[in-house]
């Protein structure tokens, strides 16, 4: 694959309830991508944005967004579930030879609209929906215990996910400040309450307000911009039956392929050995396990014992993952963003040493689809 690099990122800082406008914040994290690349409006020639038209209220919610978004009077387009997903989408753009720059934003904020019951519109239609009782929580329950059972794995090993996360989150500026808890520990998260047993309330990444915004470029057009690019080396996409009851929900076969896929194209052989930082969109706490163990860097069931701390064996969301903010639509770009932030150097309080190569991945739809980069 030809190289692609990133050249700018930025990602505002997260809330529970920001104190300003969607589109204040989508104008200052695409500003300040273009900013961190020392490069102008006038030099985006694509622009590739990821919402949501259930959560904005409105259809095709990107016509209130383009001139925020950097999109006035250049080639436009929208994806919907995560920036991941536009990730991939601006990455075919300059692949295609027609574009020098794209702009790929994503974002949303919950504070305007009731984000687990919006989830809801997701599931199956004829079985699930009028029901109401399969949900995006609900669905994590099924899939936790079916871990659990299938694996022998405790709900305490779970809860240490948490923890670590949680912790991590506390050195990351950026992250929610709900969740930055240096002292947390397995016990506080094991009493929080049941959100859908087993899952407890400290095991879920709260969602949040949020917008992220990254810049890609071809490998001339890269180092012409920075000398610090990250280039994407290989990128896997695949996805899953509709249906829960159709799939095994202790293991994630989607990630398994979309992993696959990546590290052939970016010629890693031996992903545990090879890859230095993880960054997983775990909306759950135990979805880093099954996540990791899809993705080889650790056996299948032996996620809890694989040493993810910052500086271990394989460093998995240093910087917090998912569980430091959730903002719909910017959770997964946010991924891509703090591995590059790792292989820059620039993740302070929490950087991995000698950080070389990195993975970001989403998963949406209840694990349905999954996008690595």
């Amino acid at each position: 694959m030809e190289k692609v690099g990133i050249v700018g990122y930025y990602q505002v800082k997260l809330h529970s309830d920001a104190n300003y406008g969607r589109y204040e914040m989508i104008f200052e994290a695409v500003r300040g991508a273009i900013d961190m690349a020392g490069l102008k409006k006038k030099d985006i020639s694509t622009v590739v944005s990821c919402t949501n038209d259930y959560y904005d209220g409105r259809t095709i919610s990107n016509c209130f967004t383009v001139e925020v978004g950097g999109g006035y009077m250049a080639d436009e387009s929208k994806v919907e579930m995560d920036g991941a997903h536009a990730v991939l989408y601006g990455l075919m753009r300059i692949l295609s030879g027609n574009h020098k720059l794209a702009v790929v934003w994503g974002g949303s904020m919950t504070s305007c609209f009731p984000y687990h019951s919006t989830r809801l519109f997701e599931t199956d239609p004829t079985w699930e929906r009028p029901l109401a009782y399969v949900n995006d929580i609900t669905s994590a329950g099924f899939q936790m215990r079916s871990y659990m059972e299938k694996y022998g794995v405790s709900a305490e090993e779970i809860a240490s996910v948490a923890v670590k996360n949680r912790k991590n989150a506390a050195k990351n500026p950026l992250a929610l400040a709900e969740v930055q808890n240096s002292n947390i520990d397995v016990k506080e998260v094991l009493a929080s309450d049941i959100y859908a047993d087993p899952v407890t309330e400290l095991m879920v990444a709260q969602p949040c307000d949020g917008v992220a915004a990254i810049l890609l470029a071809p490998e001339r057009q890269a180092l012409k911009i920075t000398d610090k690019p990250v280039w994407i080396t290989g990128v896997g996409y695949s996805q899953e039956a509709y249906y829960l009851g159709d799939r095994n929900l202790y293991e994630s076969k989607s990630m398994e392929w979309a992993g696959k896929t990546a590290f052939e194209s970016a010629g890693i052989k031996d992903p545990k050995s090879e890859i230095d930082v993880a960054e997983l969109f775990e909306a759950y706490a135990h979805e880093e396990l099954i996540l990791s163990e899809a993705l080889g860097l650790a056996e299948k069931g032996k996620g809890a014992s694989l040493n993810s701390e910052i500086n271990g064996d394989i460093s998995i969301n240093p910087s917090g993952g998912a569980t430091s903010g959730n903002p719909p639509c910017a959770t997964g770009l946010i991924r891509v963003i703090e591995a590059a932030r790792q292989l820059r150097g620039e993740a302070n309080g929490y950087q991995v040493n000698n950080a070389k190569k990195a993975i970001a991945k989403t998963v949406s739809t209840f694990g349905k689809l999954a996008a690595t980069v």
